[in-house]
């Protein structure tokens, strides 16, 4: 018996071991969110380098890898959030990633031809899906980081709302604005316009938000200078990490519903006081970036409509910084109200997108 047991012991040790090896020679090759050779882009919290919080729309990260597969392990605040990961290049057929709440590992790419590789993941959502913590990625066994893309030498920024972040861009044209998979930051004209320029984009953003009022208890002047994108909050952003070369500031469509429309701000402000609140906002941003050439749009939503005064309160603060300022790094831009009513689709964020890139160019000499 003794023998028999000594036997029985000695076969289940070797076979424990035969499935330890195995595994250790499919094990994956770890890579930490600290790593230098990812390339990180939009405002991330990196208190932590080895877990950095995602909040903002079109945060990105991208990288060059070797070997036939990637996953990327995320840690979601809300499982509210959809992230877009483009293989190769290959933007026209990103994957459209749910982050389920908590910690998860997701294979983004399998089965690929041996060699170089390229991944961008982007944050397709907003700060009201709540954060993300990016925990890291996992190669092939033996297979490694490449040097990142090169980072674009120009810098733009946008401060926005729903228009700017993509809400409802990927919906049917006749469809529910809400859903949250369609929504993409990534193809907003905001994001089209930074590739267009070869620029690097943070885009400042949150659905709802207004210069004077909001849909929530929080407007632009109390949000544009956080870290979280996730409601209002103490965070603070360090101006100093990054300088934009162009700003865009595309808001007041809300204030136009809640304010001209519905009358919810009360005492309403007159016209004198609502130019003063955006060129208020604008002197604050201008403050911050004293040599960016700031664009002030609007549209391309019904405050952009035939007769509507929200383009005309643009137009006076802008008149107003080039006059008492002697600001001339500033100019307006509006995006025409096509008569859709919904949230702009993507072929319309297009159209707004080379707009946007095409008025820069002339502005910037790019």
């Amino acid at each position: 018996m003794k023998h028999i047991l000594s036997a029985a012991l000695t076969a289940a040790l070797a076979a424990t071991v035969a499935a330890v090896l195995a595994n250790a020679a499919h094990a994956g090759t770890a890579i930490s969110p600290a790593d230098k050779q990812l390339r990180y882009t939009g405002r991330i919290d990196v208190a932590d380098p080895a877990a950095p919080v995602i909040s903002w729309p079109a945060t990105a990260i991208a990288g060059n890898f070797t070997g036939t597969s990637l996953s990327v392990t995320l840690d979601d605040e809300r499982g509210q959030n959809y992230f877009g990961v483009v293989i190769d290049g290959r933007a026209a057929t990103p994957l459209i990633l749910q982050a389920a709440k908590g910690s998860k590992t997701y294979q983004v790419a399998t089965g690929l031809a041996p060699g170089r590789h390229s991944f961008r993941i982007v944050k397709r959502t907003e700060g009201e899906e709540g954060a993300t913590v990016l925990r890291g990625f996992e190669l092939d066994d033996g297979a490694t980081l490449l040097a990142p893309p090169p980072r674009p030498a120009r810098r733009i920024e946008v401060f926005g709302d729903s228009i700017t972040s993509g809400m409802g861009n990927e919906a049917p044209f006749n469809g529910d604005d809400a859903v949250k998979r369609d929504k993409n930051a990534d193809m907003s004209y905001a994001a089209i316009a930074a590739r267009s320029l070869g620029a690097e984009l943070h885009m400042t953003s949150q659905s709802g938000i207004g210069v004077m009022i909001s849909w929530f208890p929080f407007t632009m002047p109390d949000f544009y200078d956080q870290l979280s994108a996730v409601g209002d909050n103490d965070t603070r952003w360090d101006f100093g990490r990054w300088t934009p070369d162009v700003v865009v500031v595309n808001l007041m469509q809300n204030d136009s519903w809640l304010i001209g429309r519905d009358h919810k701000l009360q005492p309403e402000p007159d016209e004198a006081q609502r130019i003063d609140a955006y060129a208020r906002l604008v002197r604050r941003i201008r403050a911050l970036y004293p040599k960016a050439y700031i664009v002030c749009a609007l549209g391309s939503m019904d405050a952009t409509r035939a007769g509507s005064p929200w383009p005309g309160y643009v137009r006076a603060a802008v008149e107003r910084m080039r006059k008492e300022d002697g600001d001339r790094r500033i100019d307006t831009l509006f995006f025409p109200y096509t008569g859709y009513g919904a949230h702009p689709r993507v072929f319309q964020h297009q159209e707004n997108g080379e707009r946007l890139a095409a008025f820069v160019r002339k502005k910037m000499g790019w």
